[in-house]
């Protein structure tokens, strides 16, 4: 969906008396000042919320072989369920991690719309692409939850990236949203520039359960969202503090994962 389809929808959600013809005669006249364009680009292209072939050709999505923990993509098939040495070398909290693609190219550009120019109409088909990518995780789960923006910084950005795709990924698998249950209890610096020490220093005691919300999650299998994976820093925090509220299991599910290439 293109921004001139997202102004139509919301003026149709305020005029749900509009008749069905004159629905259809306001959406072609949208389409005439507002064609469809790609998600990655300018180009036109005959559908809303698609990529054109150029953009779709540099899409690398993340497929098996990949470490059984951090989904990080081996150069060839060393067997089932094998673990990399990073994983080994350094246990994450959480029990696995999954992404759809690699954060380069197009899938950068559409990670970049989506948290700085607010393009929340990209969060669906990228949510669409995780829900590809998270191998059961969704239908096994018992709720999703996404890693919550500090109050000051949802102010500024007026919503939250993670949230948004999480919203539609529970809409998709028909799963129950957390949206409120785990909180960013300290602001933090940006991420970007620092190294992966520094991270989770940032990171420390960063999140915790919202007061009297601990039974959301007790005991349950929850997938906990995030647009991009980086170092870790901040869904192995979020990680923690679910653990520590007593999830059972905990699957990490992003879009894109910064990686260098497969291991």
């Amino acid at each position: 969906m293109g921004a001139g389809e997202g102004l139509f929808s919301g003026m149709l959600s305020k005029s749900a008396v509009v008749p069905r013809v004159a629905r259809d005669v306001l959406r072609s006249v949208f389409r005439m000042i507002y064609p469809p364009t790609c998600a990655g680009c300018t180009r036109m292209i005959g559908a809303e919320g698609a990529l054109c072939p150029e953009c779709w050709r540099d899409i690398v999505f993340i497929e098996r072989p990949y470490c059984e923990i951090l989904g990080i993509p081996f150069v060839r098939d060393h067997g089932e369920n094998i673990v990399s040495a990073e994983a080994i070398a350094d246990p994450p909290p959480f029990d696995r991690l999954r992404a759809a693609a690699s954060h380069q190219g197009v899938a950068r550009k559409l990670v970049h719309r989506l948290k700085y120019q607010d393009r929340t109409e990209l969060a669906r088909l990228m949510a669409l692409w995780m829900l590809r990518a998270d191998d059961g995780a969704v239908s096994a789960c018992d709720c999703i939850v996404p890693v919550p923006l500090h109050r000051y910084r949802f102010l500024r950005r007026r919503f939250n990236q993670s949230a948004e795709l999480a919203r539609h990924l529970a809409r998709a698998a028909d799963k129950p949203l957390l949206a409120g249950t785990l909180l960013r209890v300290k602001s933090t610096e940006r991420q970007v520039g620092l190294s992966a020490i520094a991270r989770r220093d940032n990171m420390r005691g960063a999140f915790a359960l919202a007061p009297g919300r601990e039974a959301d999650v007790s005991g349950k299998h929850v997938v906990l969202v995030d647009d991009v994976y980086t170092t870790g820093a901040t869904v192995r925090a979020a990680s923690r503090a679910l653990r520590k509220a007593g999830a059972a299991e905990v699957t990490v599910l992003t879009f894109a994962m910064a990686i260098s290439g497969p291991i």
